[in-house]
């Protein structure tokens, strides 16, 4: 028996170590979507076919029917005219990739989940929460398609914002409901203390990465991020001088670049120092905090930091597109140490397992 925590039984590790894959998987598919969107290679595949769609092109006229599609929407007239064959290969590919690691994804759940069940090891609590976890892993094949289709409005070069981060959204909360039940199956009970003030932050921390992860979707799809390439003033002000110039006032929040990146800029400052809040405050509770506890909260704190420093230089060199995926991946370490860290500090729960 471990005196941090109570170990998990075989069955449950087992189910646990799987989980953390299919977690796994999910951070390595938003960082695909992500270089999708700075490639702009996510309007490249005109069709939404979810079982045809795992071949790819095998023969030239294939190719040339799929190009010939691409050449109808208004991306390629508005930033590819011109573009031949083999330029659509190159973005073409990455898309592609993009939908079949979410394939992928589908039966690597799927398999596992039915042989797990059939020899009896998830527990009747855990049936329900990951047959819905399934679902919405296929509807987000059909909200990723509805995000692809407002690429194909007139005078539209890219997705609609709004749209992805939906898109985004769904995707961080199947990751976040995979990763928790990962740790409740590896780490059953967690050795927490009763340090509110600890916990309460490592929440706060947890709820202003998750929005700070959206407010990057929106800058994501405006492009945000290519105007006002300096920090922390923008264009020599803290607020930028046109961040309520759109009306109704709403419209400012997906439409407005000033607003937009201030926005994230805001969020981003307050998620780090809420972190280091929290470290502060688990500073003068040490002695009641675990070992595990003290290790996930400096990893919080070290993580969220890198981020950020991260997001800084990526705006202040134009987005490089290395960087902007970086920054992608970094936003998933972020919200995985948060979760872990909101995960051991709960109280103990010294119920027994559920066969």
């Amino acid at each position: 028996m471990n005196v941090f925590w109570r170990e998990a039984s075989p069955a449950r590790r087992a189910v646990g170590l799987w989980l953390l894959v299919i977690a796994a998987m999910i951070g390595v598919m938003v960082v695909l979507g992500g270089a999708t969107r700075v490639s702009g290679s996510g309007l490249s595949i005109m069709e939404w076919a979810p079982l045809a769609g795992v071949v790819p092109p095998l023969s030239g006229a294939e190719w040339r029917r799929l190009f010939a599609l691409y050449r109808q929407i208004p991306q390629y007239h508005l930033l590819h005219e011109g573009m031949d064959l083999a330029g659509f290969q190159h973005i073409f590919w990455l898309e592609w990739t993009h939908r079949l690691w979410g394939r992928l994804m589908g039966v690597a759940f799927f398999l596992p989940l039915v042989v797990f069940w059939w020899r009896g090891w998830l527990a009747r609590r855990l049936v329900a929460r990951l047959l819905g976890i399934f679902v919405l892993g296929g509807l987000q094949g059909a909200v990723g398609w509805f995000m692809v289709a407002s690429g194909f409005f007139p005078d539209s070069t890219a997705v609609a914002p709004a749209r992805l981060v939906i898109h985004l959204g769904l995707a961080l909360a199947l990751y976040a409901a995979v990763l928790w039940t990962a740790f409740s199956e590896l780490i059953p009970d967690p050795a927490g203390a009763r340090v509110v003030l600890v916990r309460a932050g490592a929440r706060l921390t947890l709820a202003l990465v998750a929005l700070t992860i959206l407010a990057g979707g929106f800058v994501a799809g405006l492009h945000a991020g290519l105007d006002y390439n300096t920090f922390p003033l923008m264009d020599g002000h803290l607020v930028p001088v046109g961040y309520a110039r759109l009306s109704p006032i709403w419209r400012n929040f997906d439409e407005n670049i000033a607003a937009v990146q201030f926005d994230h800029r805001l969020l981003a400052s307050l998620a780090l120092f809420a972190a280091l809040l929290t470290l502060v405050a688990a500073s003068g509770q040490r002695a009641r905090l675990s070992p595990l506890a003290r290790r996930a909260l400096a990893a919080l704190g070290g993580v969220i930091f890198l981020q950020f420093l991260l997001g800084v230089t990526t705006l202040l060199l134009v987005v490089p597109a290395p960087l902007a995926v970086l920054h992608q991946a970094g936003a998933v370490l972020a919200l995985t140490a948060s979760l872990f860290t909101v995960y051991v500090l709960r109280v103990p729960d010294l119920r027994k397992d559920v066969p």
